[in-house]
């Protein structure tokens, strides 16, 4: 159970004071029986949410009462407060500040200090060191094609470098690991796609409206593919890129090498992006076995020579 969801569903209640288990279940995508389960939980907690049935039924707070703020933990509105915090680092809008104020208001007086101590305790940049593309002016043209379902229309480059025109229905905003995605349906490819933001350009907002579908959301957890497809090769590295390869493996796979380097153990596929990882390294990074890959980046680095003979 999601605390998020109850606060966000609290919130709804106070906003909109009735509404349905059916509107609340597509709103969070959940079933109508999650829905019951965090209402129960809502009353358990001290919040009396009374049900009515028939047209216009639904669920409401029931009237003159207040919320005791007393209700969420220390850590609950610290956690809440963490997350919508680091939204609003990338995404600037009116939403995020008045959610923001709003659990704030559920912080009485003698806890404040308490949560501001938690609060600060994590801070979540979503923002590159360097070579950062804002992406942030697309977000919000992206939130409005969601909210009013408008069509957009754009640039898009692939892999390769190609650009085509594309557009697109709107459907979802992701975040995978810090790049920005949107996934939509378009209208060139007749079938859901999920979009890089960064790959994107001359994004429009067309005046044009459509009819949400029923789709599944992308797959963005391939844990299971990667263990069939992976391979695991024997590298030797310098000291001064450890941290660099600790962005792929455990620090497990390391042992030393005398005093300046380690042997690794590092999970590689056999494709463009994983070779260009460790040509990346540069002269630090030496592949030991298996022989095949160790070929394939001398041929590599041959070609690479090759550019600068003339």
């Amino acid at each position: 159970m999601k605390v998020s969801r109850l606060v966000s569903i609290i919130m709804i209640l106070l906003d909109k004071q009735r509404i349905g288990a059916q509107e609340l279940a597509n709103m969070f995508e959940v079933s109508i029986r999650t829905i019951y389960r965090d209402i129960d939980a809502i009353n358990m907690a001290g919040i009396p949410i009374r049900s009515t049935s028939g047209v216009g039924g639904g669920f409401e707070i029931m009237k003159n009462y207040k919320i005791d703020r007393n209700v969420f933990s220390t850590t609950d509105i610290s956690t809440i407060l963490t997350g919508l915090s680091s939204l609003s680092n990338m995404i600037q809008s009116n939403e995020l500040v008045n959610a923001l104020a709003k659990v704030k208001s559920f912080i009485p007086v003698d806890r404040v200090d308490e949560i501001k101590l938690k609060t600060d305790q994590i801070h979540i940049d979503l923002s590159q060191w360097i070579g950062y593309r804002n992406v942030q002016p697309y977000l919000e043209i992206i939130k409005i094609a969601l909210q009013e379902n408008k069509l957009l229309s754009f640039k898009y480059a692939d892999r390769h470098g190609n650009k085509t025109e594309r557009e697109a229905e709107a459907h979802q905003i992701v975040l995978k690991g810090n790049h920005w995605y949107f996934q939509g349906y378009c209208y060139k490819r007749n079938d859901f796609r999920l979009f890089k933001l960064t790959r994107i350009s001359n994004l429009k907002l067309e005046n044009i409206f459509f009819t949400p579908r029923d789709y599944q959301k992308p797959l963005l957890d391939f844990t299971d593919i990667l263990a069939t497809i992976q391979v695991k090769i024997k590298l030797r590295i310098h000291k001064s890129i450890m941290d660099r390869v600790l962005d792929y493996c455990m620090y497990e796979h390391f042992s030393p090498d005398g005093d300046e380097y380690y042997i690794v153990t590092f999970p590689f596929i056999e494709n463009e992006y994983y070779y260009n990882i460790l040509l990346s390294f540069g002269d630090k990074c030496e592949c030991l076995e298996p022989l095949h890959i160790r070929t394939e980046l001398k041929r590599k680095i041959y070609d690479i020579a090759n550019l600068y003979e003339n």
